[in-house]
């Protein structure tokens, strides 16, 4: 246990050490990231006689945002549960949390899965496993008796997305198992809906009652949850699921969860009628990606720039040089002919001139005076933001914001 903990600081500590060099900045507001918790909760309690519990998901390093960063904002503002990707980001999260005096009882959910090697780990930092299978079940019992200490788990039940969870057919055997365990004690049960983006959705209805059916399997084995959860951002901006959460918790006598990762960063997946979500014109995004100016020259007319000579010049041109590409998450789909992309300086548009390449990028500031070696950057905020960084790639803000490999700053 200590050999492979202290192998992965000192691995941190490395990888810690590389970001120094990194030529790229991400500003975290704080106080955004306050505003939108905010947001989400009061849209997720709109006509609730209990309140909902929120489980502020913090996984692949805060949906990349920094999750020791933003973990300690959340846990300042009141969130009991965060969710985060494995047993190793758990320890991350809670050493974080320890070093800003935030209490040990602040919940971490483990959500995607765990092997035998993790089950220690999950005791000693004081974690949260999800589980589905029997093997799940054996092997935290294992390390939980040799702790002489129970374990909370959350069950998690497959009602169409075919990824994570338990199905109805498997389902019986599972709860047995949990219900007759002596250290294993199931505290909630929840599933992920695979489309709660869609207004209304077929699918969406068919999760909820396949759902309620597990529910029903669960309570027949004597397992009484203390919490329900099915819902994510999209759940809560798209609306029709949540107060549905809500009924089937008081029936079972829980409390609903909702999960929000996306909506407290600021984003939502746009609701596929084209209406806008309960969420949508609340949020504000938390993240500001920035870096530098490092070079400036003129080129003339048929000069060409960067790999593949993609781009010739139809007059007399002058570009700046950034220190930022591919390999630290600008996209290479942002290479003009392609994407057409484009950064901020001095509050203006610099269109991506060539092809963004793995550390560099040249962008064109004919039309923006004075710009000079050093000039702040903005790659990513105000003008420029991760829905339009999707566009380019042909993909999600989810995937944009994952990608950012950059130094994080808490503002």
């Amino acid at each position: 246990m200590c050999r492979s903990f202290c192998w992965r600081k000192e691995k941190i500590t490395a990888a810690a050490a590389i970001m120094d060099l990194v030529k790229n900045w991400a500003e975290i507001s704080s106080a955004r990231l306050v505003e939108n918790l905010r947001a989400v909760q009061a849209v997720a309690n709109r006509g609730a006689s209990a309140a909902v519990e929120t489980l502020a998901v913090v996984k692949a390093n805060g949906y990349g945002h920094d999750a020791a960063l933003v973990a300690r904002v959340l846990v300042d503002a009141g969130v009991r549960w965060l969710g985060v990707t494995d047993v190793e980001e758990g320890a991350l999260v809670r050493a974080a949390l320890g070093e800003s005096g935030a209490q040990p009882e602040t919940r971490l959910l483990v959500m995607c899965g765990l092997e035998p090697a993790d089950c220690t780990a999950v005791i000693a930092q004081g974690l949260t496993p999800v589980v589905w299978t029997v093997d799940h079940i054996a092997m935290i019992e294992q390390a939980a008796e040799a702790a002489v200490q129970r374990v909370r788990v959350h069950l998690e039940i497959d009602t169409g997305m075919a990824r994570q969870g338990v199905d109805l057919a498997g389902l019986a055997a599972v709860a047995e198992r949990l219900a007759g365990s002596r250290w294993v004690v199931c505290e909630g049960v929840m599933s992920h809906l695979s489309s709660a983006e869609i207004a209304d959705s077929a699918v969406t209805r068919a999760q909820r009652e396949r759902f309620t059916e597990a529910l029903q399997i669960i309570v027949s084995k004597g397992i009484r949850p203390k919490l329900v959860h099915l819902g994510s951002t999209s759940a809560v901006d798209e609306g029709s699921t949540m107060g549905w959460v809500r009924e089937t918790a008081a029936q079972l006598g829980a409390g609903a969860m909702v999960r929000t990762g996306l909506a407290l960063y600021g984003h939502c997946l746009p609701i596929d009628t084209g209406r806008e979500g309960a969420l949508t014109s609340r949020l504000q995004p938390v993240l500001t990606w920035k870096t530098r100016v490092i070079g400036i020259r003129q080129i003339g007319l048929g000069d060409t720039v960067g790999y593949g000579a993609t781009f010739a010049a139809k007059s007399l041109m002058r570009l700046a040089l950034l220190p930022v590409g591919y390999a630290d998450g600008f996209r290479r789909a942002a290479s003009s002919g392609i994407g057409d992309g484009w950064v901020m300086i001095a509050g203006k548009r610099a269109p991506v001139v060539g092809r963004v390449s793995m550390n560099l990028t040249t962008v064109d500031v004919t039309d923006i005076e004075g710009v000079a070696v050093g000039d702040e950057v903005v790659l990513l905020g105000e003008g420029v933001s991760a829905e339009e960084h999707a566009r380019w790639s042909g993909t999600i803000p989810y995937d944009i914001l994952c990608g950012i490999r950059a130094k994080f700053e808490l503002k």
